[in-house]
């Protein structure tokens, strides 16, 4: 494919200087988990925003996290209708064949993808509401939680609380799924909603008994 390219300069010496030191330091560890397979204990739908890295707010290791990225870390509801489901194919394989214990939600503050949803629900962004706009059908998914936050009038307070929306429309689209329904009863898994600050480094969770976010 002749629009394929090289990699950029620096990303080819970023590798070198991890495979010299990084991977040659823990050899022995990379081929274990080579060998063994992965066993993650948890897995984290998060957003795509390449300001939210899971693996350092966690201090975690290759292996300990089954990761799915995607726009405003959102989970679309069980729709078994035989089209391209990434979101729902991940949960399914951490689910089912991984068997995770910990099924985790983590939004962010400054969400692009939620300010953009804000704007389509407004009115103010035609683009996507247009039929051929992928981003705008797949934030279709948050329009019940904008409704939830609609009626705020500061514009700040207002993303804020669909960021954290966007975290509890996952958590009830993912008990749609009949596979997480199961082994949340039998108590193999558990639901967790997570909103982290990028500028502050907080983490709040949410609590079923306060139903609200609070600092972890």
């Amino acid at each position: 494919m002749k629009n394929v390219r090289p990699l950029p300069s620096y990303l080819v010496q970023r590798y070198h200087g991890w495979k010299a030191t990084g991977y040659a330091d823990n050899e022995a560890w990379y081929r274990r988990l080579a060998t063994d397979g992965q066993h993650p204990r948890a897995m984290v739908i998060s957003c795509c925003d390449s300001r939210v890295h899971v693996t350092s707010i966690f201090g975690a290791d290759q292996g300990e996290f089954f990761i799915h990225r995607n726009i405003a870390n959102l989970v679309p509801p069980y729709e078994p209708d035989g089209d391209h489901h990434g979101t729902s194919a991940a949960v399914e394989y951490a689910v089912c064949v991984l068997k995770v214990s910990h099924l985790i939600v983590l939004g962010h503050s400054n969400c692009g993808g939620v300010k953009g949803c804000i704007d389509m629900c407004k009115g103010n962004a035609p683009e996507m509401e247009e039929k051929s706009s992928f981003v705008g059908r797949w934030m279709d998914i948050l329009r019940p939680g904008f409704e939830m936050v609609a009626d705020l009038q500061d514009p700040e307070e207002q993303t804020r609380a669909l960021e954290k929306q966007s975290v509890m429309v996952s958590l009830e689209n993912l008990l749609t799924f009949p596979f997480v329904q199961q082994r949340i009863d039998s108590g193999e898994l558990t639901l967790h909603g997570l909103w982290t600050d990028i500028g502050e480094g907080g983490l709040e969770h949410y609590s079923h008994e306060s139903k609200s976010f609070l600092p972890v």
